[in-house]
């Protein structure tokens, strides 16, 4: 049996990843309260704001003001998406932690999503990049579309470690390797992943997987066994991808963190507190979250 990694960092991304795909308007109040929340929980990184067009993402209008609100834990990162240098400007004079840009692995999803090229995509985050070193910011990729894609089906792992090589030439210190629509089996994570670290230090990798098929938390298990040691969560299981039909949310936060304890791997987040502002968001959005642990565990505290 391979040797896990006895710590692990998880990201949570509920704030953004997961908010930015509700219908109803979040207001910022709540947004701050939520991460708050998760601060006190104790993450280490929150991705918290997306400084995009209001027009494309309206969910994301608030972020100036959210950063501005929240209670900031020291020493935790407070990311925000940054998609061009009008973004980056609004992420510094916001004073985020870490921005971060994005690609895709699919020639396909890249041509729909944002009507360019992958090589053209890269080349755009450029100045991003620059000023995010002049300005001594973290500087985060993310690559979507993995290990599947709803437009080409299947992605080449040598598409994959192309925009890895990519991002690593940009200067990023962490790259995220996402399962945008959430199509990844245990064996091809390890592929991916392997692959992904001939290009990049396999220590700052990062998995970022949506549980459409219900094989997020397997591969999960399967990343930790190549040794990948940072996952991407959303709290009560927010989120999705509005160009992915069919795609459901990130995984659930407290899933993650109840495998997690169950390994015995070290998080350093308070579970309880994660359920508690999963049971919040929730039921400020008025329905259940889809988090199966959240729900067993907040079940089990009501009984």
């Amino acid at each position: 049996m391979s040797t896990l990694p006895q710590q692990v960092k998880i990201v949570e991304v509920g704030p953004r990843d997961g908010l930015q795909n509700e219908k109803e308007s979040v207001p910022a109040a709540v947004k701050i309260e939520l991460v708050d929340r998760l601060s006190r929980a104790g993450f280490a990184n929150i991705e918290a704001a997306s400084f995009v067009s209001p027009k494309w993402v309206p969910q994301m209008a608030t972020s100036t003001e959210v950063m501005a609100g929240i209670a900031r834990r020291a020493g935790a990162i407070y990311s925000a998406l940054t998609p061009n240098m009008q973004g980056f400007d609004a992420a510094l004079a916001a004073k985020a932690d870490e921005v971060v840009i994005f690609g895709s692995a699919s020639e396909a999803f890249s041509q729909k999503n944002i009507n360019c090229s992958i090589a053209e995509s890269i080349a755009r985050f450029e100045g991003v990049a620059r000023a995010a070193k002049e300005h001594g910011l973290r500087l985060r990729g993310s690559i979507s579309c993995a290990f599947g894609c709803p437009y080409q089906g299947e992605v080449s792992l040598d598409a994959v470690a192309d925009v890895v090589g990519r991002m690593r030439e940009l200067g990023c210190d962490e790259i995220d390797i996402a399962d945008t629509i959430g199509v990844a089996t245990a064996r091809k994570t390890q592929a991916v992943m392997l692959r992904a670290a001939q290009e990049f230090h396999l220590d700052r990798i990062s998995g970022h997987f949506h549980d459409t098929y219900g094989q997020a938390l397997a591969n999960i298990y399967a990343s930790l066994e190549v040794g990948v040691s940072i996952f991407h969560s959303s709290v009560s299981g927010l989120g999705g991808c509005p160009y992915a039909k069919g795609a459901t949310g990130n995984v659930a936060t407290e899933d993650v963190l109840y495998l997690m304890q169950g390994l015995g791997i070290d998080t350093g987040i308070d579970l309880d507190m994660v359920v508690d502002a999963g049971q919040f968001i929730s039921q400020h959005l008025g329905r259940k979250g889809s988090s199966r642990a959240g729900n067993a565990l907040a079940a089990k505290r009501a009984g």
